[in-house]
């Protein structure tokens, strides 16, 4: 089992393969931007993309969506309540961030809390995390990682004061973050890794 990390975008997102190196299936998670150079990385080493999950909905996170979706015919993954957010250009942020506006089609899979998605040697367990957006989530893979998306940073969270963004609601999603093994390996949607036991020490959101 491996995982491959690549900075995507002007914005700099994460956007990271899951693969099962046995049968080269490929869950990519948040194709934020450059989606042809996603699909170079696909077809260099090999790979079977089988599923994109989103984190959260905002443009960042999900622009590369329709062209991998399209090239591979796979499906979209994104919480229930982030759904609108693929449809809705201001919600998505893209009319904000940028001079095109982006909709994409609606997601082939509304996911919910504490849902598991299995696929031979690939085991996702989906946590809830609104605050960022009403539809944040987190992904624990193999029960050792986990990806936070804009919930978790290595040192810092996610902003709230973007559309259906929320402080306390924010706050009381990282209370379940707080139970999780200290061993897990933080992998967030924006800068560099680290581990939930530092976290749990030095982050200042997480030892309120």
């Amino acid at each position: 089992m491996s995982i491959k990390i690549y900075i995507v975008g002007e914005l700099e997102s994460n956007c990271y393969f899951i693969i099962d190196d046995e049968t080269k299936d490929t869950f990519i998670v948040d194709p934020g931007a450059e989606p042809e150079k996603l699909d170079y990385e696909l077809k260099k080493f090999n790979l079977n993309p089988c599923g994109i999950f989103n984190t959260h909905g905002h443009i960042d996170h999900i622009s590369g969506n329709s062209y991998l979706k399209s090239k591979y015919n796979i499906p979209v993954y994104i919480h229930e309540q982030d759904n609108n957010l693929l449809t809705d250009s201001i919600s998505n942020l893209s009319s904000i961030m940028y001079t095109e506006t982006i909709i994409l089609p609606s997601a082939d899979k509304l996911l919910t809390d504490n849902e598991i998605i299995r696929k031979n040697n690939i085991e996702l367990k989906i946590i809830h995390t609104p605050g960022h957006t009403p539809g944040s989530i987190c992904i624990v893979y193999n029960k050792k990682y986990i990806f936070t998306g804009d919930t978790l940073f290595c040192g810092s969270v996610g902003r709230c004061d973007l559309p259906g963004g929320n402080e306390q609601i924010l706050l009381n999603s990282l209370e379940k973050l707080k139970h999780l093994p200290e061993s897990m390996i933080i992998l967030p949607g924006h800068g560099p890794q680290c581990n939930l036991k530092d976290e749990l020490i030095h982050n200042p959101y997480l030892t309120r």
